[in-house]
């Protein structure tokens, strides 16, 4: 039998790379631990009584008690929870809806100029959000809209459209020009090739555009604080009233903070390979 016996440097270089290798694992999951460790303490805190909560340091050995999600679900938390979930569904498909034609138009079926269209849609999130606020206010107060989940659902679909049409473009990007063509040879219409043809290649594309606008209008705090009061109210909103003028609950707030993360953070883990491929595929040309 024979084979090459490594030299006395390339086993040194061999046993540098796999310890580099260690050290970097151990930084990496510090660093990790280092980001999800308030998350950990919130979820922690959340079974704790209220005086064990606020003690100083944090009492992590005390007794744990639902208390804090007992008083989360007595005080009535389902109309701002199911005015999240329709504001960010509904407007989650209404962009999905508009968003798909609109990057096959600027992709595979590029329209004249289309690169001005690009700009235009990258300019409308030049604005600062604040700036826009005042007018919108107005606007909404005008048309008799105010403390209406609809608005909240135009504003969202209207925040998040540019976004996924500058992500889908991309995925769609990658769509073979044949599959296209053979559909066309095969007499399928527009609306027939973006349903059976397109649509199934580009899959995990929508899905990312699709979680990404929903966390983001799931987490929008500012302008439903605004546009929004007792019928529309949002569960972001609804979580700032925890803080009273009698103080903190903080076994409470950590209580309803995890409740109203649970859907994005199901939604993650539910669509986290559609959401790797799909980045990873649209970042890839």
């Amino acid at each position: 039998m024979s084979g090459k016996t490594l030299s006395t440097g390339q086993v040194e270089n061999v046993h540098k790379k796999s310890t580099s290798g260690v050290l970097l694992s151990i930084a990496a999951w510090i660093v990790g631990l280092l980001f999800v460790s308030p998350v950990l303490w919130m979820i922690l805190t959340s079974f704790h009584s209220e005086t064990d909560a606020a003690k100083n340091p944090p009492a992590f050995g005390a007794p744990l008690t639902l208390d804090g999600y007992r008083s989360f679900f007595d005080a009535g938390p389902w109309p701002p929870l199911i005015n999240s979930v329709t504001a960010s569904v509904v407007s989650t498909l209404l962009v999905l809806l508009l968003a798909f034609p609109a990057a096959y138009a600027l992709s595979i079926r590029p329209v004249k100029k289309w690169s001005d269209v690009l700009f235009f849609l990258l300019s409308t999130k030049f604005l600062p959000v604040v700036a826009g606020l005042l007018p919108i206010y107005l606007f909404a107060k005008k048309v008799g809209m105010l403390d209406n989940i609809w608005l909240l659902i135009l504003f969202y679909t209207v925040m998040n459209l540019p976004i996924a049409i500058w992500m889908l473009r991309s995925f769609l990007a990658e769509v073979p020009v044949e599959m296209l063509e053979a559909a066309e040879v095969d007499g399928a219409g527009l609306v027939l090739t973006l349903r059976k043809v397109v649509a199934p290649v580009v899959m995990p594309g929508l899905a990312s555009a699709a979680l990404i606008c929903f966390i983001f209008s799931w987490n929008e705090l500012l302008f439903a604080r605004v546009l929004t009061g007792t019928v529309s109210q949002t569960a972001p909103v609804y979580l700032t009233g925890f803080v009273t003028s009698q103080g903190l609950f903080l076994a409470q707030v950590c209580a309803a903070s995890l409740v109203v993360s649970l859907p994005v953070l199901v939604a993650g883990f539910a669509a986290q390979d559609k959401l790797v491929q799909g980045l990873s595929m649209g970042a890839v040309r």
